[in-house]
């Protein structure tokens, strides 16, 4: 079911030109967003590690796993997604398009961005080095060993990353999400659905999806 299936409604004050006095809109209660209980967030047990392939979007990931392509709203909370455009991989087109526009050329794609670490291990099996540290250019490393003072050479513990490298690397990082496994599908879509239901007690109230906006608390 669509995200906007599970958000409750309200009756707007109809403020359009030949409304009466008593007429209503009825209109999603945007205020209300859909989310999962912190327990369930934190429990690791009921999410499975996934990997985002090729061009797939929200929606095919949901049918896949899911057989609806309308929970993609489930792949995007589970994550803590707000931002499509910016938090999932682009497409290849959209990529490119966007390496283009931002370093301007094919040429600049592989231009040094910064340089990396690559470990260094002594004789005697000490990592001076360690892998994966982003360096400045020039930087030197000096250890002790058996036969004395002993400086590396920059290009001894580093690799120049690319602007395209660069840039992969972001991309690729958001590949790496975690699923609802699809058992706990139907309970925790009913927690949602309860979750989501407006509560009887106010002057307000008109059922568990429905309240009026002479009274309405857009938050509760």
């Amino acid at each position: 079911m669509g995200y906007f299936n599970y958000i409750p409604d309200f009756n707007y004050v109809d403020r359009n030109d030949g409304a009466k006095i008593g007429d209503y809109t009825k209109v999603k209660n945007l205020f209300r967003r859909i989310k999962l209980r912190e327990d369930v967030f934190q429990n690791t047990t009921v999410f499975e590690k996934y990997n985002i392939r090729g061009d797939d979007r929200p929606d095919t990931v949901a049918n896949e796993i899911y057989g609806d392509p309308e929970l993609d709203w489930l792949v995007l909370i589970s994550n803590n997604i707000l931002n499509i455009q910016t938090e999932w991989p682009m497409s290849q087109l959209s990529f490119d398009t966007y390496l283009i526009n931002k370093y301007g050329t094919y040429e600049n794609l592989n231009a040094v961005h910064h340089y990396e670490t690559k470990e260094v291990v002594t004789t005697d099996g000490v990592v001076i080095v360690p892998s994966g540290l982003t360096i400045e250019q020039g930087a030197t490393y000096s250890y002790y060993d058996a036969n004395g003072n002993n400086t590396v050479t920059f290009e001894d513990f580093t690799i120049p990353v690319t602007n395209k490298e660069y840039e992969e690397k972001i991309e690729e990082a958001k590949r790496s999400i975690y699923l609802l496994k699809p058992r706990y599908l139907p309970v925790i879509l009913d927690d949602i659905e309860s979750n989501m239901e407006y509560k009887k007690g106010s002057s307000d109230y008109i059922s568990g999806t429905l309240k009026s906006s002479s009274n309405i608390k857009l938050t509760s």
